[in-house]
């Protein structure tokens, strides 16, 4: 029904993910090469034919949309005094880190994870602490040993939490997420949860959000959520936060307003809305086509690359592979890049677990996905 195989020129409007040189193809920055879906399109152009653009407060349909949306889809029910619009889940993570923390306190994020973590800590005068994920087997799950012992420090009162994980493509069990819940409570650490990727899952697989899995968790945490990975909406600043103990809302919130992220521009709520109360059809079908897109690049690596490790993902539109047998992350992005024109990202961006992986985005239309395998092919053989 929807058109995932146009490819689109994005180069003109100013793309960060095309700001590369003619006869490159990125495949590495976080966003997709598909036209939003028809309902979200159809609203900003309502929004646009009004002609005035001023100051914006946050409508009553936004908050019914992400309740109805995590209600309908996710099975949790978030209640309105919860939920705080910002203009993106970075900057909410960023004010958060400057409120609930102060200066040269830890902060724990589990390694290899999202690249920006790693600015929204240091950037604010805290020290990163790393709890690195266990790898084996081509699966990655959490060292809770290790993160009983780190969450103890003294000086660590705030964790990151990627759920799902990126870049690995983890959706973490209940079971897991309520052991983090119970570990938080117990040394007094504050969860912020980004849950941006929950919804660019495996078609018929399902995500836990953590404030879901149990009161302690809910007490704990502060959730991230956006519609803006999944329905391919970055550009347009909009997100939320929702938070449901009292106490650290009013902290929380107090926060982004003093840092100015909690007012929305003229088409982010729009957008937010048309995309939970419409863009249900349109995000099953990407669903479909993106693992299929999946399944494609994994039989072709199986082929064609026996020596690469493919890391086994139940979410996200990236892969995580290992190229250990090609010297690395960093080697093979840049060799990459020199022979075939790929770019991709090394994975000691997110950290020093990440040294021996490149992350690659499959969010493009079949012949850019074709094209980008050819070329990790030709570049991986040439090493």
């Amino acid at each position: 029904m929807y058109d995932f195989d146009s490819i689109i020129d994005r180069r003109p409007f100013h793309s960060l993910k095309w700001d590369v040189e003619e006869g490159a193809l990125p495949m590495w920055v976080a966003d997709m090469d598909f036209a939003a879906a028809p309902p979200i399109r159809a609203a900003l152009e309502k929004r646009l034919m009004h002609g005035i653009f001023g100051y914006t407060h946050v409508p009553e349909a936004w908050y019914e949309a992400y309740i109805k949306w995590w209600r309908e889809r996710h099975d949790f029910t978030m209640e309105k005094d919860w939920l705080m619009f910002v203009t993106g889940i970075v900057p909410a993570i960023s004010s958060m880190v400057r409120k609930l923390t102060t200066p040269n306190e830890n902060v724990l994020i589990q390694t290899p994870v999202y690249n920006i973590f790693f600015n929204s800590i240091v950037n604010n005068g805290c020290r990163v602490q790393e709890s690195p994920l266990i790898y084996r087997d081509g699966r990655y799950e959490m060292d809770l040993e290790d993160l009983d012992r780190k969450m103890a420090d003294p000086q660590t009162n705030l964790m990151i939490l990627c759920n799902p994980h990126n870049p690995v493509g983890k959706i973490w069990d209940r079971e897991t997420l309520a052991r983090v819940g119970e570990l938080a409570e117990k040394h007094h650490v504050t969860v912020i949860s980004d849950e941006i990727h929950c919804d660019l899952t495996e078609p018929g697989t399902e995500y836990v959000p953590f404030a879901s899995v149990s009161e302690t968790c809910r007490r704990v945490s502060v959730s991230c959520m956006a519609p803006t990975k999944s329905f391919n909406l970055a550009g347009l600043q909009t997100a939320a936060i929702a938070v449901a103990d009292p106490f650290l809302r009013h902290k929380v919130n107090r926060g982004i307003n003093t840092d100015e992220v909690a007012e929305p521009n003229a088409f982010a709520c729009e957008a937010a809305a048309a995309a939970f109360n419409e863009g249900g059809p349109w995000l099953d079908e990407l669903r479909a086509y993106v693992w299929e897109n999946r399944r494609i690049a994994e039989e072709r690596i199986r082929r064609d690359l026996p020596q690469a490790g493919i890391v086994s993902a139940q979410a996200t539109y990236l892969m995580w592979l290992d190229v250990s047998a090609y010297g690395g992350g960093q080697a093979a992005a840049r060799k990459l890049k020199e022979r075939s024109g790929l770019i991709v990202t090394a994975g000691d961006a997110y950290g020093t677990a990440g040294a021996d992986f490149i992350r690659v985005n499959l969010a493009c239309p079949r012949a850019l996905l074709e094209d980008g395998l050819n070329r990790l092919i030709k570049g991986l053989e040439a090493i």
